[in-house]
């Protein structure tokens, strides 16, 4: 049975749901170019990718069941057990766990009751947080990095993380690093398969650090090497030498006239 919660976030495959599975396939050349859109699509509306949901794509994209759950079990970004409204994604790899990301999991374990890969219980508020630590945020420039609903929380600490997860169970606004304002799990989702919610220009899109060599590079004059024309790349490869001309005015190698 579909039903549609207070925030608007449908929930069970509904006919407008099928529909926009097949927009999605339609977008491309090859419609099964769709199905990882189509599968954040699927999450987007039932918190996971559900064997109903595996099916659905399977049936639009005319593959089988077992070549959808093949890529929805390959991409750890695709859930098959429910997520909260907020996943958070600690970044354990080396150099966020040498800037302390083992110690932020450790604390938010023991903050939210819960470990790795687990969902908080629903107080009362709706709101709920599923917390997993990730092999690599992308972003070791500002490690230790968190990710929240896919978007950065840099150079975050364990007092900091655990105002930051008080903060989104308790509804407030919190805003990404470098990006807009968080969005629930859901709604990120339906953004990944292709549907826009307006938030793109929120926030810088890129800091400081990720800067440092462009910028570097301009303060300093440095430029990288101009492409080659077609037309020169066709007379090296017919002449290597470059046709340049022996150096003894016509003799040759061995002096002779």
């Amino acid at each position: 049975m579909t039903t549609t919660e207070p925030s608007g976030v449908r929930r069970g495959l509904d006919a407008q749901t099928l529909e926009e599975l097949r927009q999605i396939g339609a977008r491309y050349p090859q419609a099964r170019s769709g199905l990882l859109p189509m599968l954040h699509l699927v999450q987007s509306v039932e918190g996971q990718v559900t064997a109903e949901g595996i099916e659905a794509c399977a049936q639009i994209l005319g593959i089988s069941a077992a070549e959808v759950a093949g890529v929805a079990t390959f991409y750890t970004m695709y859930k098959r057990r429910p997520v909260g409204d907020y996943y958070v994604g600690v970044c354990t790899n080396t150099l966020c766990a040498v800037m302390g990301g083992d110690a932020i999991v450790e604390r938010l374990e023991e903050h939210l009751g819960i470990g790795n890969d687990e969902t908080t219980p629903d107080d009362g508020t709706g709101r709920t947080i599923t917390l997993e630590h990730v092999e690599c945020n992308a972003a070791c420039d500002y490690a230790p990095v968190v990710m929240v609903n896919w978007e950065f929380m840099d150079n975050m600490d364990p007092a900091s993380a655990t105002r930051l997860v008080d903060d989104l169970r308790a509804g407030a606004e919190v805003r990404s690093t470098r990006g807009p304002r968080i969005c629930t799990w859901r709604e990120a989702e339906r953004v990944l398969a292709g549907f826009n919610d307006g938030l793109a220009d929120e926030g810088p899109a890129a800091g400081p650090a990720t800067l440092v060599g462009l910028r570097t590079a301009r303060a300093n004059g440095w430029r990288a090497p101009e492409a080659s024309t077609s037309s020169d790349d066709a007379d090296n490869e017919a002449d290597p030498a470059g046709d340049k001309q022996d150096s003894n005015d016509g003799n040759d190698s061995r002096g002779g006239k």
